[in-house]
């Protein structure tokens, strides 16, 4: 532990251990500030003193992204919970980054409303990680994505600098774009302190409606149905694993009840071939279910919501060949998350060029630690790497926020 860092920043450091660890890099101390100005305070003195360090809110995804080149300490934003200002005439509340997802949608409740995201880990994920990872759920079909929701942020740079950016009304659209810029960086241009959200009524009525067809390909056209029709569906996700050969369509309405009522009613209509599954809103619980297995490799694909299926079917063959179970789950917005058995990053590389054909990316979320030493998670950066090296330089020159973590190793 650096033996001057809590006389000199008046801050709380906490002597660290193995569950602090990250890839399996133990930093030397974990400091938790209690407001923006220690934060800012301890960034300073991290950034004078060349000290690496990573940002961790409730931990939930702490380990996305590529392994860290060096992590001397953890800032961590526990403390950092309160929540600001509830304008609930304007829809629209400012919250610290520590706080829980969870935690604001009790808060938001209380005035009939909420932050219409449904990110994974909700009771643990906090306000900023969720920011930082752009983790919006599967109700991103109706509601859009992090970015969306996200009216403004304050945020410490590497240096210690507090800035500011957005405001708290929805039509305040001046300035720099930190939050659409902060949002996905993965803490690696700053720390987010606090966010200003838009908020949504609490619906009167939520259902949810599963289908169980005797294909992929006939669960992919059914979903694109559903998104071609004049149904207003908040979420519609296809779960497919490899202990059958056919898939689930899961279709969700909010609304006033009779409006929902008579949607799922369309649905049932538009997918008479199918067999009703059933009506548990737990399936949206799908995701999180795949990583409750240890050391299972769980991908992220991004692709063209007409080729959920192609993807899948790339995907399943390749888990055959390597003799592994597979899950996925796709969002119908183009979002697949796949969990595999097993990882290899053989496995990783021939699953990215099978996929190739679809048009679908991959990014690795999380693999066994010797597997990920061997692989870039993200993949290629394209064009898009220099304009982001470039970003780092200008936020973050010695790079000590989360070194090494994001798209090309910066």
């Amino acid at each position: 532990m650096d033996s001057d860092l809590d006389q000199q920043t008046g801050l709380r450091v906490l002597p660290t251990g193995p569950r602090d660890a990250v890839d399996g890099l133990v930093p030397r101390a974990v400091v938790e500030p209690e407001d923006v100005e220690g934060t800012a305070r301890f960034l300073a003195w991290a950034s004078r003193h060349g000290r690496r360090v990573v940002v961790r809110g409730g931990g939930t995804k702490l380990h996305w992204g590529n392994r860290p080149g060096a992590v001397d300490l953890i800032l961590s934003t526990v403390r950092l919970e309160r929540l600001i200002e509830h304008a609930w005439a304007d829809m629209t509340a400012t919250v610290e980054a520590g706080c829980t997802v969870a935690a604001l949608q009790r808060r938001l409740a209380e005035r009939g409303q909420r932050l219409a995201l449904d990110p994974l880990f909700a009771d643990r994920a906090t306000v900023g990680g969720v920011i930082a990872t752009n983790d919006s759920g599967a109700l991103r079909l109706r509601y859009g994505s992090v970015r969306d929701h996200l009216l403004g942020v304050r945020l410490v740079l590497a240096d210690g600098t507090i800035a500011r950016s957005g405001g708290k009304v929805v039509k305040n659209v001046a300035g720099y774009d930190l939050p659409k810029l902060m949002t996905g960086a993965l803490g690696t241009l700053g720390v987010i302190v606090e966010a200003t959200f838009r908020l949504y009524p609490l619906p009167s009525a939520t259902r949810t409606l599963s289908l169980a067809l005797d294909s992929l390909p006939r669960a992919n056209e059914l979903a694109l149905a559903i998104l071609d029709s004049t149904l207003a569906p908040a979420s519609v996700q296809i779960r497919a694993d490899s202990g059958s050969s056919g898939a689930l369509l899961d279709v969700r309405f909010e609304g006033p009840p009779a409006a929902v009522g008579a949607q799922m009613e369309r649905v049932r209509v538009l997918g008479r071939s199918a067999t009703v599954a059933g009506e548990d809103d737990g399936v949206w619980r799908a995701r999180e279910e795949q990583w409750d297995e240890a050391n299972a490799l769980v991908c992220k694909l991004s692709v063209l919501r007409s080729r959920l299926a192609d993807a899948i079917e790339c995907a399943a063959r390749v888990a055959e060949r390597h003799e592994t179970r597979w899950h996925a789950v796709a969002q119908a917005f183009g979002l697949i998350t796949l969990a595999f058995g097993h990882a290899t990053a053989a496995l990783i590389a021939e699953l990215r060029a099978a996929l190739a054909p679809t048009g679908a990316s991959c990014v690795v979320l999380r693999a066994p630690l010797e597997v990920k030493k061997q692989v870039d998670v993200w993949g290629s950066a394209g064009d898009a790497s220099f304009l982001m090296r470039r970003l780092r330089e200008q936020f973050d020159p010695q790079r000590t926020l989360n070194p090494g973590r994001f798209v090309g190793g910066i």
